[in-house]
């Protein structure tokens, strides 16, 4: 037994970001597919971006090679310092997922202000022997409001305001998540996405306006605008805004099976047509950076895709801002490390986003500009592009953070204007599915059952991307000033004369009038969010039997459904009398009580008036598109809302079957972790050697090293070590808790198949959280035995009890439940992964 530690690496928080503009100097190339079908630039250059790109021109002669390099990584602050910025001039610093000033997650808006501060003034010391120093941009995710912020207002996620139909709303959040930013002095968001999503079982759906690629292109320059400040104007980066950047470039939302950095396999028309509508808008409205995705289009990672991100997007849309990287994501082309990509350079990256790696790529970027491996010309234009954004930013004048006029009135964050915004936003977002017998509107003057997971919880109602990255351990003392759905509905019924009763289980000692049960997802992101179904809760029914018992009470029943998505619910919507998808409402639990409730007159206070910006799914698999856009397999179409005040459906409405009809192919058993042909969500696989990690999304995935790759095929998942190199095959997640598999005696059961015997030990492992275990984060058990005297070519299962791995791991927070080491040659195929019963028959016991 060894520690797991040696041989893998802990998930690595991943933060995401894309960035677009209008160009000047794009790279031409005569890798063209059909440029023809993307939109293109026409009009003279801006007089803005041609005074922009005087700074830059006078600007970079002067630099020197480390100075131009320097200018194209952004580090994250939990491994750099501002005194690193004094011999290392970068050109932008992030604060990633779970990073913050002094690892506080829960600071202070002057912490921030602090931190920003004193990394501004770091890189404008000294400056260089023949140029003035050169400032750097400040980023972070406030992809909701700052959300990252305790106290900050939280807005609606995005796949709720795409229900508000309402431009200007998204323009006026812009405006205020722009606003309480800027206080803490940062200078760049990473904002807004445009993906037009049409799987949500992808993780990252909330993330998203809408499937309507029309709706995405009028949001997507209103929140630019709102941001920034109207392009061509004096309100352009004027005090109170900051830096967009439009991610991500591009196919995000249309990857195969909605899985997280996956493969997007469409025809280019529909990659220009429908997952591109945001960004032309976006580069008209000013948008100045476009961050690249993650995913590939056609099995070529869209870090390595030049045709795409220069000929395409610098050339033929003319965007003339620079393109930022995602997180370490250029560690996922082909040939590349996190701290060695030329070809993502090549492709048409700018500026690498590099949180952890920073130092190694500047010195081998260095490197291998100097061996010509990388032409002296791309270096310059990459770098142009940052000093012209820079200079038409206004980031040369500015003062360092302190010294603002926009920063340090910490009562505009989360200030009642912000607030009242994100409650009318809460308003227009909800959507009325449901409204039998004329439910809706509720009397305020009634006694009032409110239960539920989430009817409490500002954390569950915010979602991801708050506080911290996947944001599922907030509170709501971490949301001071806010106000959650309970709390909302007791102020409406209190001020109509009624009660309310909190119960979270539905229990009751008085017969409530009504009961509103809110319930639904928990807050995820990227990784963590994917879904092999979109059955709502395949496992815990508890909301369910909730309301079937309440409603066999004779008590009508109102569903607030909190999710990220739509999903299928047909079950609880037939249990319900009055249905309200609510998305991700955020801080602002009130707007819904404004729309549940009657006025205290008795007239309807607000009316709902959401619409459907996605299909709702008649079944638990997405709904499909053909080429012309048009959806089958709806229950709910696009567009759809119904009006309580107008009495729409009040009528019976029809029982929905409840048969989830999945296909065989995704119906993974419980526990599993790897089955038919692809890994389990939200389950991700990954391969790792040395310090270094990669996530598999393509049909064949190396390790940054090389000591392991992994090929998807019809078997399964092929595992090959070549020798030499210690490297691993993992599957990883939400860290969760593996104590009561081992009181009921469940194993890691996995079916194999020997290809190659392997020439040296081998290990399967278990691991826990490094961070809240130390140094019994994980564990590795032999198994060279099992694998070698195994018969090449004969498909087998092996059992192993999960207490076998107690002795050397905390298993209170495991997120890599199956592991598979050495560095000897090996190759296995894996058909079945999953923990759970030991199967009739087998033999379980410890290696």
């Amino acid at each position: 037994m060894c520690d797991l530690q040696a041989v893998t690496t802990a998930m690595i928080p991943k933060l995401a970001v894309f960035l677009v503009f209008s160009s000047i100097a794009g790279l031409s190339s005569a890798s063209s597919v059909h440029p023809e079908l993307w939109p293109e630039a026409k009009g003279n250059i801006d007089p803005a971006v041609a005074q922009a790109q005087a700074v830059a021109d006078r600007l970079l002669p002067t630099l020197t090679l480390e100075e131009k390099v320097g200018q194209m990584i952004q580090a994250d602050i939990d491994s750099i310092t501002p005194a690193d910025l004094k011999t290392y001039k970068l050109g932008s610093i992030l604060a990633g997922g779970n990073a913050a000033p002094g690892h506080d997650l829960r600071t202070t808006p002057q912490a921030w202000l602090d931190l920003t501060d004193e990394f501004y003034r770091a890189a404008l010391a000294g400056g260089g022997a023949s140029h003035p120093p050169i400032p750097i941009v400040f980023g972070i995710d406030a992809v909701h409001g700052h959300g990252k912020l305790k106290g900050a207002t939280i807005f609606p996620h995005n796949v709720g305001l795409g229900a508000a139909h309402d431009p200007d709303l998204i323009r006026r959040i812009g405006e205020a998540t722009a606003a309480e930013v800027a206080e803490t002095g940062i200078d760049w968001t990473f904002a807004p996405t445009v993906a037009v999503v049409r799987d949500v079982r992808w993780g990252r759906s909330y993330e998203s306006y809408s499937e309507s690629p029309q709706l995405v292109a009028q949001y997507a320059p209103a929140m630019v605008t709102g941001l920034q400040g109207e392009w061509g104007t004096a309100r352009f980066m004027a005090s109170g805004h900051t830096l967009s950047s439009v991610k991500h470039f591009i196919g995000d939302g249309g990857t195969l099976g909605g899985r997280d950095q996956g493969n997007t396999v469409v025809p280019e028309s529909e990659l220009a047509g429908v997952h591109a509508a945001g960004y032309m808008p976006a580069i008209k409205a000013g948008a100045l950076i476009v961050m690249a995705s993650y995913n590939s289009w056609d099995g070529t990672k869209l870090h390595g895709n030049h045709y795409l991100l220069t000929d395409i997007l610098k050339g033929r849309m003319g965007f003339s801002g620079f393109v930022i990287g995602d997180w370490n994501a250029q560690e996922q082309v082909p040939g590349c490390t996190k701290s060695s990509c030329a070809a993502a350079i090549l492709a048409g990256v700018d500026m690498l986003m590099a949180p952890d790696g920073w130092q190694e790529l500047y010195e081998n970027t260095v490197s291998q500009v100097r061996s010509g491996e990388i032409p002296q010309s791309r270096i310059d234009d990459a770098v142009r592009r940052i000093l012209r954004v820079k200079a038409a930013a206004g980031m040369f004048t500015r003062a360092a953070p302190k010294q603002r006029t926009d920063t340090g009135h910490f009562e505009v964050i989360g200030s009642a204007a912000h607030r009242a915004i994100a409650r009318e936003a809460v308003r227009k977002s909800l959507v009325l599915l449901k409204n039998s017998n004329h439910t809706l509107p509720l009397d305020p003057h009634a006694n009032v059952l409110v239960a539920g997971m989430a009817a409490d919880d500002i954390g569950v109602q915010s979602g991801g991307w708050t506080i911290d990255w996947q944001a599922d351990h907030n509170t709501n003392a971490d949301f001071p000033g806010a106000t959650s759905i309970y709390a909302g509905i007791k102020a409406a019924v209190s001020a109509g004369g009624g009660t309310t009763v909190l119960s979270r289980d539905g229990t009751y000692a008085k017969k409530p009038d009504v009961a509103v049960v809110v319930f639904g997802e928990g807050p995820y992101a990227e990784f963590e969010g994917d879904r092999e179904t979109l059955e709502y809760s395949p496992q815990d029914k508890s909301s369910l039997t909730m309301l079937r018992r309440l409603q066999g009470e004779g008590i009508r029943t109102v569903s607030v459904f909190i999710s990220g998505r739509p999903l299928w619910v047909n079950p609880e919507i037939n249990a319900s009398d009055a249905f309200v998808a609510a998305w991700l409402p955020g801080s602002e639990g009130e707007g819904i009580a404004d729309v549940l409730f009657n006025a205290r007159g008795g007239a309807a206070a607000y009316d709902f008036v959401g619409r459907l910006g996605f299909s709702w799914p008649q079944t638990a698999m997405p709904v499909s598109f053909d080429p012309r856009g048009k959806v089958t397999g709806a229950l709910y179409a696009r567009g759809f809302g119904l009006s309580a005040a107008g009495g729409d459906a009040a009528d019976p409405a029809p029982t929905l079957s409840e048969d989830p009809r999945i296909p065989a192919h995704w119906q993974a058993p419980r526990g599993s972790l790897f089955h038919a042909q692809h890994v389990t969500a939200p389950w991700s696989l990954f391969v790792a050697d040395g310090d270094a990690e990669v996530h598999v999304t393509n049909a064949r995935q190396d390790s940054p090293h090389a000591a392991v790759s992994a090929t998807l095929g019809p078997d399964g998942v092929t595992v090959n070590w070549p020798g030499d190199k210690l490297g691993m095959f993992r599957i990883s997640g939400r860290a969760s808790d593996m104590r009561p598999q081992t009181r009921d005696g469940s194993a890691v059961v996995f079916r194999y198949r020997v290809d190659h015997p392997p020439e040296g030990p081998v290990s399967l492992g278990m691991r826990c959280t490094l961070a809240l275990c130390g140094n019994a984060a994980g564990a590795m058990l032999d198994v060279t035995d099992t694998f070698r005297h195994a018969a090449p070519g004969v498909w087998q299962t092996m059992t192993v009890p999960v207490a076998c791995f107690a002795p050397g791991a905390d298993l209170t927070q495991v997120e890599v439940p199956f592991g598979v080491a050495t560095s000897a040659p090996f190759a296995v195929t894996f058909s079945e992964i999953g923990i759970g019963p030991a199967p009739p028959g087998s033999s379980a016991r410890c290696p």
